[in-house]
């Protein structure tokens, strides 16, 4: 069996578009990861600290999925919308995110 994988995304919220980056965030970007087949959807608001705004992780049932879903029409548009709204975005993948905190 097929050990899970661990979609870990970091950006900053460009400050002019807060309003229309938390409506995208809630009506299209986490519903559209979900129907891509992403599970366990987190996104983690700093408020504090030299470092990311946002960190978002998501989690697909193998390393296989993971690729299929990142290299889909559907997870390109959103992230290319996203990426209207954000900069600094970075995207790591974890193979096996089967324990603990990934970084």
């Amino acid at each position: 069996m097929s050990k899970p994988a661990k979609l870990i995304l970091t950006w900053d919220i460009e400050p002019q578009t807060e309003s229309e980056y938390f409506e995208f965030m809630v009506s299209e970007f986490i519903p559209g990861t979900n129907r891509l087949g992403l599970s366990d959807i987190q996104a983690w608001y700093t408020l504090y600290g030299n470092c990311e705004q946002i960190l978002f992780t998501a989690i697909a049932n193998s390393p296989d999925q993971m690729r299929r879903i990142l290299i889909s029409d559907t997870w390109e548009k959103l992230q290319t919308r996203l990426s209207d709204l954000v900069v600094n975005f970075q995207q790591k993948v974890i193979e096996d995110a089967s324990g603990g905190f990934q970084l």
